[in-house]
């Protein structure tokens, strides 16, 4: 069974940690500030998230499930990913889970530290992987013509 995320100081400390690196363009390349607006409130709210790229292709996983990013990001339609200086808006489409499989697999590979978060593993059937796709969207980052 999966690990359910919790947010408590320790995640908070973790992830301004994560924001100051990623503001700075320092750690990992695939990660970004995403910033969304509030479904309720309006008001912009930012976390570090792990971009996929392949392709020419660029996707966010709700790597911890269900967030409020996730929500937000649903209702906005569009989301501000910033790394090192330099920001772009973006619009975001939710995939279906059989379009989600090959990112998953790929976050999986890429991103080993969230995998006590997820129900496959790198030897899941695609089936298996299109399951878990519920449990964490994926969305593909499309610019604005």
């Amino acid at each position: 069974m999966a690990k359910s995320y919790r947010v408590g100081p320790g995640t908070r400390a973790v992830n301004r940690v994560f924001l100051t690196m990623t503001r700075l363009g320092l750690g990992k390349g695939y990660r970004y500030i995403l910033t969304v607006n509030g479904r309720k409130s309006g008001r912009p709210y930012s976390t570090p998230v792990d971009v996929m790229s392949a392709g020419g292709d660029r996707w966010l996983v709700a790597a911890y499930g269900v967030s409020n990013w996730v929500r937000n990001a649903r209702v906005a339609d569009e989301v501000g990913l910033s790394r090192g200086g330099r920001s772009r808006k973006l619009r975001v489409v939710e995939l279906g889970p059989e379009e989600s499989v090959p990112v998953l697999r790929q976050y999986l590979r890429e991103v080993p530290v969230t995998r006590a978060y997820f129900d496959v593993t790198l030897d899941s059937t695609d089936d298996e992987f299109a399951a878990e796709a519920a449990r964490h969207p994926v969305f593909r980052l499309v610019p604005f013509a």
